[in-house]
């Protein structure tokens, strides 16, 4: 399948209702955000930037808030981030760069999923001396490793696990998040001729195990494990994903795994055994890290998008678990495999995923890729890809009940649209409602996504949007449904005819 022209039947076909379409925010460098912005400077960045995805019909962010065993919120258990200030790490910006996210984004409908590295203390040739005092790495040098140019926390040590598993606690007790997500930096890549030196861990705590690197995965897996349960037991609507490496493990070395040629194995380089996060349930979301082009001979991105749809198929016996894909925005234009040059290389690996029945959408590597819109690719998304709005998909296996709908809904007529009142006395408050608008007198389709006016969090049960979208000279009616924290639509709308 392929765009531009677009096949008759990618054009025709009704776009999707419910798609992931998350844009990765990174702050680790300051790659995807500034220094030193005061509040206000802060405050701005971040309504332009979500207002910018929002045209673009993005329904979610994945936020950096642990960028390198730190924060970016006020924690008493890591210290404020220097990719915050710009100044010594510990350094408060005399704000809450999360809480502030966190409503812009609620106030535009859009998810956000706080992003944390757990294990990584520096960045290379970064010394511990550089980092606060009430860093978990210099308060307890015993956690720390050293690996090539970085400092680590050895996940070998259960001080660390459990470190760890309360630091997430805290952000998930504190925030309305709606989920924690981790990526690819598990047990660091491989450096060639280096062992990792966690042995005296392993002689310790590693006895059952027959080697060093069934312990390792293990080790991973217990913290998966463990995190999982940790933010269930806090708050059980909230998500927890996972964006690794694209590759589990090479045909060569297994025969259940894909038929790729890629150097690095997830399984057995990063320790990162995702099959049996899959099938454990100890996920709900997982999204490889496909970055590579539909023609690459050592990891073709269809092989890869058929192999995790399988995965996840076959192996998620315990709750089913979503698979999104991770995109490679950042190679459109200028990396070494030619098939990048193509500006429809990443909208056709879009395509692709609409075609496979497991995906349910992806997210984008990253913001200022996005924002740089080379060859025009991020123009063909919103003009042909993402230009309607879509729900993120549910998750019904959390909880399946169908909220109520809305007790009480006004629309008046404004300058600049219409304004709809949403006022709900339902017992259980739903977290979302969803406004659909059809022209005229008579309700429509609630399945088209074409008919989706907006979606907006519900604000203590008095809740309000301006529709902008609709016109002055004419008349419609407004079907508003409810959404439940797992995404649950409600059974039937409230419907107001103006």
């Amino acid at each position: 399948m392929s765009l531009i022209p677009l096949p008759s039947d990618a054009a025709n076909s009704v776009p999707p209702k419910r798609e992931m379409r998350a844009a990765w925010i990174a702050t680790v460098q300051n790659s995807d955000m500034k220094a030193g912005m005061n509040k206000s400077q802060y405050t701005a960045w971040v309504r332009q930037t979500l207002d910018q995805l929002k045209a673009s019909k993005f329904n979610a962010v994945i936020y950096q808030v642990k960028p390198a065993s730190d924060a970016l919120y006020p924690s008493k258990l890591a210290p404020w981030s220097s990719y915050i200030t710009g100044k010594k790490q510990g350094t408060s910006p005399g704000y809450d760069p999360l809480l502030i996210m966190i409503q812009e984004a609620h106030s535009r409908g859009m998810e956000l999923h706080a992003w944390i590295n757990p294990y990584r203390v520096t960045m290379p040739e970064q010394a511990l001396t550089s980092l606060s005092s009430q860093n978990a790495a210099r308060k307890n040098p015993g956690w720390v490793v050293k690996y090539g140019k970085q400092y680590y926390l050895n996940p070998g040590l259960p001080e660390v696990q459990n470190y760890l598993i309360s630091s997430i606690k805290e952000l998930v007790a504190n925030y309305d998040i709606d989920a924690v997500h981790m990526d690819d930096y598990f047990y660091p890549y491989k450096i060639k001729n280096e062992s990792f030196p966690d042995q005296a861990a392993f002689k310790k705590y590693g006895k059952s195990f027959k080697n060093i690197a069934d312990w390792r995965r293990n080790n991973v897996n217990q913290l998966v494990k463990n995190i999982y349960s940790t933010i269930k037991a806090t708050k059980p609507h909230v998500q927890f994903g996972i964006s690794p490496f694209g590759v589990w493990r090479n045909k060569s070395l297994d025969p259940t795994g894909s038929a790729t040629q890629a150097g690095v194995n997830n399984y057995d380089d990063l320790y990162a055994d995702t099959r049996t996060w899959i099938k454990q349930g100890t996920i709900d979301y997982i999204t490889p890290q496909i970055y590579w082009s539909k023609k690459l001979s050592a990891a073709k991105y269809h092989v890869l998008l058929n192999w995790w749809s399988n995965e996840v198929k076959t192996y998620a016996k315990v709750h089913p678990v979503h698979l999104y894909t991770g995109l490679a925005d950042y190679k459109v234009g200028q990396d070494s495999d030619p098939a990048w040059k193509n500006k429809m290389e990443l909208p056709n690996q879009i395509v692709s995923n609409r075609a496979d029945k497991m995906a349910k959408g992806q997210m984008h590597f990253s913001l200022k890729s996005i924002q740089k819109n080379s060859l025009g690719y991020a123009t063909i998304l919103k003009q042909q890809l993402y230009n309607y709005t879509a729900m993120t998909p549910e998750m019904a296996w959390k909880d399946a009940a169908q909220p109520g709908k809305p007790t009480a809904v006004q629309v008046k007529k404004e300058a600049d649209g219409r304004k709809i009142e949403i006022l709900d006395q339902n017992s259980k408050q739903p977290r979302k409602y969803v406004i659909y608008r059809f022209a005229g007198s008579k309700e429509g389709s609630y399945e088209d996504a074409r008919n989706i006016a907006g979606i907006v969090y519900n604000t203590n049960g008095k809740t309000a949007f301006l529709d902008k979208g609709a016109r002055s000279d004419r008349k419609y009616t407004y079907g508003i449904t409810s959404l439940s924290a797992s995404g649950v639509e409600s059974k039937s709308a409230y419907v107001v005819k103006e």
